[in-house]
């Protein structure tokens, strides 16, 4: 029997409508939802990325202000943005698409955005929020978030469960495993160096794949009935997509996020879900 597919858009539209709502709200405080994107350079992926948010902006009633500057940028130039940003009462987030080009830190630019209005959660005080188990004052990176919206919204509980984590990644699988922890889940972190990877995944009732890595996951490595969540985005060529996980991982699995269409579709829901509670976190609406 095939897996059930969980599937990335019903959630976010879900989201989006609960987002719609918050934001309908906030304006009758006087309050309008404004995010801030710095694109530096034109990198292909970053671009669409960029674009996505300020469509995604339109349709809830949030500004999204996408600021784009060339590629040989100077470093003062970027952090002088970023503290205008900081500074800006109407601007309630700060976003820097990556990758960024390589003579600019990208750590002295993260560290730059003001933690209340980093709805990437890449700041190191939002890290350390999430790390010490106080997620409710944190903003968390939106992959990891995507997972565990999914998970939930297709009824998975975490609590108690066996979680094999493929992945140790700064983005996804570090802020993930404190997600995780938080949700009652005993996991498991696999990565480059794990002996037996397959023994590892066959342990696990519920496996995230968070490698990098197209096709990592094989058919043999899952257990029947597992729940597979995917957040690989791995390009195998020219505009083709797949995940970490192989697709007939789902003639084993009980359910399996798809790729594209799962855990991918929902990330720039996820950040204005993130702008939401950056409102809330610097006390306003």
């Amino acid at each position: 029997m095939a897996a059930e597919l969980i599937k990335g858009l019903p959630v976010a539209n879900a989201i989006r409508e609960e987002i719609s709502q918050k934001v309908a709200e906030l304006k009758t405080k006087g309050v309008q939802p404004k995010l801030a994107v710095l694109l530096v350079g034109d990198d292909p992926g970053s671009v669409w990325y960029a674009k996505s948010k300020v469509k995604v902006g339109e349709k809830l009633g949030i500004i999204v202000d996408l600021h784009r500057m060339a590629a040989d940028t100077s470093q003062d130039t970027v952090l002088q943005q970023i503290a205008a940003w900081n500074q800006d009462p109407e601007v309630h987030g700060i976003l820097v698409e990556l990758p960024l080009p390589k003579h600019l830190s990208k750590e002295a630019v993260m560290e730059a955005i003001t933690p209340k209005k980093d709805v990437d959660g890449v700041h190191p005080v939002n890290r350390g929020y999430l790390l010490g188990g106080q997620e409710h004052l944190a903003l968390v990176p939106a992959t990891p978030l995507s997972c565990i919206a999914l998970a939930e919204r297709a009824g998975i509980n975490f609590r108690g469960k066996r979680v094999t984590l493929v992945g140790r990644g700064d983005t996804v699988g570090r802020p993930l495993a404190s997600l995780l922890i938080k949700r009652d889940a005993t996991i498991t972190v696999c990565h480059t160096k794990t002996v037996d990877l397959a023994a590892e995944c066959r342990r696990g009732e519920i496996v995230v794949a968070a490698a990098g890595f197209a096709g990592l996951i094989k058919k043999d490595m899952i257990s029947p009935g597992t729940v597979v969540i995917d957040a690989g985005v791995n390009e195998v060529e020219e505009g083709k997509y797949v995940g970490d996980v192989e697709p007939d991982v789902a003639e084993v699995a009980a359910a399996l996020t798809p790729v594209p269409g799962g855990v991918g579709s929902l990330t720039t829901t996820i950040i204005m879900q993130n702008l939401l509670k950056a409102i809330s976190l610097q006390g306003l609406g």
